[in-house]
């Protein structure tokens, strides 16, 4: 009576036991795919405000009183001191929320001159200028002095004279200046200045700046362009202040090259738009490498110099991009003054939002009754000023926080400024404010693939191999020391073997190239020839190796092999490739050498992933059960058909599921790609050189991105790209698995 009490609590126990065991598995799988669903949901929420379209609200009208006719706007930092300059040398500081003027002041013009031409330089330089008609330029540059008396900012505008006082002399002749192009660099200022009759002159201002003592010592050069081959209907001085481009009815341009001692036409281009439109609008994107042209048919195309190959190293014109919008004819384009993003308007009183790196139209609305000619953008291009011909000024709010992203800028290749062709390229900062960002995510991807594809290459034939004659043909007692001890090796840091490879093995690599290479190529066939040494042996010399044992007859092998390939290797070095293989591959066959290339990365994540491998396949093998192998046995057959018709493919989806999870894992690698690549990321299958993953990218660059900017949420875009693609292979690899197991179930 009592046993039977004792029995049935040990069952009640043991069932409580099963149960929560059950339950306790159950909660554990629910969490992790719960956090998995979370995880992929936040990676998401960061990532999707990239795609998010602009926006552009209406603020209230702006009545500014201020004299003259309005040649040029422009706002500070804060968008709330806007500055209205008129075509007769008037200066209007006002608030940009109403209105009210703030500061007014005028230049002072000689007696019985009067303005005949007006030019903006670049947004972040602030300056502008008038062109006289006594063939003189005065230069001025609004300026902000911002302080926070009683913790309320307080903006202070004032005039700069950054090239003094006094008006300069911009042709020579004293014609009245008809068009003018101011353009300002840290190096220097440089001015271009046309007259009535055609004559063109360029005015370079170089700035030497002492350091000691901070002053500053100007240098003028000058350089006159005559014989023009049409009338000049707009001039523009772009790049380094280093190029012209004139523009002339019906769509011709003539672009100068100004870095010599006289003006080069580098080219003459006819007809820059569809149909020989007129252009009707000439603006330099930010940076000056961009010529933006806006025609009378409502199209935009940018273009930039592109050295050609048969112009003796000579830069030509080319239209990299074309942006064909619905608009009427683009009466004004103004760029952002740290993006290379712009808006535009037309005659019909539409607004167009671009980005142009991205390729895309990010907005367009109808912002007035009337054609706008006038558009200004805040330096944070968070906020805009439009005129209409009516002369209504109007405020507006811009939400436009990523216009950099697209798919194409993602995925496809981009043609960037001052490249020769489009590229796919990440480059995602730079010391230069105007730097166009290169936010491509196929050189990253492409090198996730790249390091895991040769640490596969190194992992699976070892660790399968490995896995198969540990499980199959190894004794005993050797098998309960080797398995143990790759398992081990799981154990040891990436970080260490990623020290190692950067720091140790890769130089070792570089000064025995040859070597390492010879030894990949004949170890293979070394060990085959010892197995048939090994076999044509006697027998009874055979027989003195225990069963199992013989693996350990290869450890002399390999080093004898190793020990022969760095003897041979010098020699045959210095024979075939003029003692120094590195530089012959670099200059005689023109491939690339890294010294922290693909063949370190093969080795240091090979060695991380096969115990990963050879852990999981081997106990696939060794569960093949053994009446089937008897069986096989007892038919005739021989232990090496057993393996491959039976006990390979029972253990199948084990083995499948061990190179998938060793795949996975050199995917989401980080710490050996991060430590032993050169990090570059370059689209370059070669054994010789680098690669950067998405991994290594992401631990790199998120400590020096700025929380919820572009650079951060890309980069969290591409930790899901990550994600989803180790989801997909995990997928596919349970999927195969499943079928394997179901197919080879009946064995």
């Amino acid at each position: 009576m009592a046993r039977s009490r004792l029995d049935s609590t040990r069952d009640h126990w043991r069932s409580a036991k099963d149960h929560l065991a059950r339950y306790g598995v159950a909660a554990g799988g629910i969490s992790v795919i719960v956090a998995l669903i979370l995880i992929f949901f936040y990676l998401l929420w960061v990532v999707l405000p990239l795609f998010d379209s602009a926006e552009l609200t209406a603020g209230e009208t702006v009545p500014v009183a201020a004299p003259g006719e309005p040649a040029h706007f422009a706002l500070e930092e804060y968008a709330e001191v806007g500055v209205r300059f008129s075509r007769e040398g008037d200066i209007t500081f006002f608030r940009a929320a109403d209105g009210r003027t703030v500061k007014q002041e005028r230049i002072d013009l000689p007696e019985g001159v009067e303005v005949t031409s007006f030019s903006a330089a670049s947004p972040a330089s602030r300056m502008v200028a008038w062109g006289l008609s006594n063939g003189e330029v005065i230069v001025v540059r609004p300026a902000y002095e911002v302080d926070y008396p009683d913790g309320q900012r307080r903006i202070t505008p004032e005039l700069e004279y950054p090239m003094g006082e006094d008006p300069i002399t911009a042709l020579e002749e004293g014609n009245a200046i008809q068009n003018l192009s101011l353009q300002s660099a840290e190096s220097g200022h440089t001015i271009a200045a046309a007259g009535t009759d055609g004559h063109l002159e360029v005015s370079r201002f170089e700035v030497d700046t002492n350091f000691m003592t901070g002053e500053e010592e100007v240098e003028r050069s000058g350089q006159t362009i005559e014989g023009m081959r049409g009338l000049i209907q707009d001039v523009r001085v772009g790049g380094d202040r280093d190029r012209l481009y004139v523009t002339h009815p019906g769509g011709a341009l003539s672009f100068y090259e100004l870095d010599g001692e006289q003006a080069r036409l580098a080219e003459y281009l006819p007809q820059m738009t569809p149909d020989g439109a007129d252009i009707t609008s000439l603006e330099l994107l930010s940076g000056g490498t961009s010529l933006l042209v806006g025609d009378a048919e409502g199209n935009i195309g940018q273009w930039f110099a592109v050295r050609d190959d048969d112009s003796d190293g000579h830069r030509k014109l080319r239209e990299i991009r074309r942006f064909e919008t619905d608009m009427d004819a683009i009466l004004a384009i103004e760029p952002e003054q740290a993006r290379k993003g712009f808006m535009a308007s037309d005659a019909e009183g539409r607004i167009g939002i671009f980005h142009a790196t991205a390729h895309q139209q990010l907005l367009q609305q109808q912002v007035a009754g009337s054609p706008v000619d006038r558009i200004t953008i805040a330096p944070r291009a968070n906020a805009a000023l439009t005129r209409s011909t009516e002369g209504t000024l109007r405020f507006w709010h811009i939400d436009n926080d990523h216009p950099e992203v697209s798919m194409s800028a993602l995925w496809s290749k981009v043609w960037y400024e001052g490249y020769d062709e489009p590229s796919f390229t990440w480059q995602s900062t730079s010391a230069s404010d105007d730097f166009e960002p290169k936010l491509s995510l196929v050189p990253i991807s492409f090198g996730t693939l790249k390091a895991a594809f040769y640490a596969m290459i190194v992992a699976v034939p070892l660790a399968i191999m490995g896995a198969i004659f540990t499980a199959q043909f190894m004794n005993r007692r050797m098998r309960s020391m080797v398995k143990p001890t790759i398992e081990i090796m799981e154990a040891l840091p990436t970080v260490i073997i990623g020290f190692l490879a950067g720091l140790w093995l890769a130089p070792i690599i570089e000064r025995h190239l040859t070597s390492v290479l010879l030894l990949f190529i004949a170890l293979p066939p070394v060990v085959v020839l010892a197995a048939l040494g090994w076999q044509g042996l006697p027998r009874p010399l055979r027989e003195r190796i225990p069963d199992g044992w013989e693996a350990a007859l290869l450890f002399p092998v390999v080093l004898i092999a190793g020990w022969l390939a760095f003897q041979v290797g010098p020699l045959l070095e210095l024979a075939l490739f003029k003692g120094d293989l590195p530089l012959w591959l670099t200059y005689e066959m023109g491939i690339d050498y890294d010294q922290r290339n693909s063949i370190v990365i093969g080795l240091a994540m090979g060695f991380a992933v096969i115990p990963t491998i050879f852990s999981i396949a081997e106990d696939a093998i060794f569960g093949v059960p053994r009446h089937l192998t008897n069986g096989s046995l007892a038919m005739g057959a021989t232990p090496w058909q057993t393996l491959v018709r039976v006990v390979l493919l029972t253990a199948s989806p084990g083995i499948f599921s061990a190179i998938m999870i060793g795949l996975g894992r050199a995917v989401g690698e980080t710490m050996i790609v991060l430590m032993a690549t050169g990090n570059t990321p370059v689209m370059d299958m070669s054994l010789f050189t680098g690669m950067r993953t998405l991994a290594a990218n992401i631990a790199v660059e998120m400590p020096e991105s700025a929380v919820g900017s572009t650079h951060y949420r890309v980069l969290f875009l591409a930790a899901l790209v990550l994600f989803v693609f180790t989801f997909l292979v995990n997928t596919l690899a349970e999927v195969v698995r499943q079928r394997l197991r179901k197919k080879y179930s009946s064995l």
